[in-house]
């Protein structure tokens, strides 16, 4: 297939100023532009007051407009009619489109090739965190060009890959969406289902170790005694429902650890969110004993030879009456969040062993599966993200 046809953008775009003053008293809307090629955006309005400049530059519908100090890292895009009418600086220099000879759509999808970034890069100078770009040099970069009718084509062949791809997210998105409904509405009749009395769950705490345990307080554990290796650290960003997530663990040096070792977790205690999403916990896998928790996490240890962990942490999550307790609790006088003896009040209702062993059965295949479903959907959605890529590369080689 022959070379597709380049030309400067200086050929098909030109600087545009749509200046206005900026006055105290009155409102401007403001826009940014993304890195990567994600497009220009509406930020905020503001007064007038709130900005040193004395004018702003006024963006419209299919203009052409970079970001001079990130244009390095692809903050370039064709202004959406979200966008119309947005105000910026003189950092953010618009250019108008020969539409005669360019579709604004064509640039649309090329501000997000990899090798247009480069060629902003390239010609970005400056100090580092300061490389700007010129405007006549932003111009000097050469574009794929073939005829309009033949832009159109291909634009049209983009779009419409790019709505599969978007489709096929969507969809994927949506099955892990409903396995986890189905997860949650299965427990929660399950759980409705056992007819035993409510208990408080100081009832079924461990009495050889304190069963109910804040983490430690900023005094104990503060941001500096983090190190890169170490004992990890287990922190409310980690303790999902579905269990306990492994991304960013902080870590405490062996010191750190020892003179913490009374809030270290072992197989079988639950962590139980007392801040943020409070209610939310998991059960401590073999692989994080000896670990440590933080502030935002109550420490729970049950009674095993009464109660089955994974039980009472679909419990926790699924029953209508600690749902109703917690709403109660945090409007109460711990607005942010439950404390201890909060925690210990929770209302349970714990059946037979054999009962409780084929309830945490049912719900935690339910949850394998949703878990499966999950990880199948983050593999396919990087297949996904490297499609669009590849079809913008093979478009603007001329192969599509």
């Amino acid at each position: 297939m022959p070379t597709m046809p380049t030309v400067p953008l200086a050929e098909v775009a030109y600087p545009v100023s749509r200046s206005i003053p900026v006055l105290p008293g009155e409102s401007y809307r403001t826009f940014g532009v993304k890195w990567w090629g994600a497009g220009a955006y509406e930020r905020q309005t503001i007064d007038g007051s709130q900005t040193s400049a004395k004018t702003l530059n006024i963006i419209r519908h299919e203009d052409l407009v970079i970001n001079k100090i990130w244009v390095r890292h692809g903050s370039v895009a064709i202004a959406g009619s979200e966008v119309d009418g947005c105000a910026a600086s003189n950092e953010f220099p618009t250019f108008a489109l020969d539409t005669e000879r360019v579709s604004p759509r064509w640039l649309h999808w090329y501000t997000k090739v990899t090798r247009f970034w480069h060629d902003c890069a390239r010609l970005s100078q400056g100090t580092s965190g300061k490389n700007r770009i010129r405007p006549d040099r932003f111009l000097s970069i050469a574009i794929p060009l073939p005829p309009l009718a033949e832009q159109q084509r291909i634009v049209a062949r983009i779009d419409a890959l790019a709505a599969r791809i978007e489709e096929a997210k969507g969809l994927r998105a949506q099955a892990v969406g409903e396995v986890e409904a189905i997860t949650r509405i299965t427990a929660r009749r399950l759980v409705a289902q056992v007819t035993e009395r409510p208990s408080r769950l100081e009832n079924w705490l461990d009495s050889e170790r304190q069963g109910i345990q804040t983490g430690p307080f900023g005094a104990q554990l503060g941001s500096g005694d983090f190190v890169d290796a170490g004992t990890p650290l287990i922190t409310i960003g980690n303790v999902q429902y579905s269990g306990l997530g492994l991304n960013s663990l902080r870590h405490v040096t062996q010191q750190k650890a020892d003179e913490l070792a009374r809030y270290d977790v072992q197989e079988g205690d639950i962590l139980f969110a007392r801040m943020g999403t409070v209610g939310r916990c998991c059960v401590v896998p073999a692989s994080a004993a000896g670990w440590l928790y933080n502030y935002h996490l109550i420490r729970v240890v049950l009674d095993k030879s009464k109660v089955i962990p994974r039980y009472v942490h679909w419990s926790i999550q699924s029953s209508e009456d600690i749902e109703a307790y917690l709403g109660e609790s945090i409007r109460g006088a711990t607005r942010q969040g439950v404390n201890q003896e909060i925690v210990a009040g929770l209302p349970v209702r714990i059946p037979s062993m054999d009962e409780q062993q084929r309830i945490v059965a049912y719900l935690d295949e339910l949850q394998a599966i949703a878990d499966t479903v999950k990880r199948l959907q983050t593999e396919t959605q990087v297949e996904l993200d490297a499609l669009l890529p590849a079809v913008l590369d093979r478009a603007f080689r001329g192969e599509l």
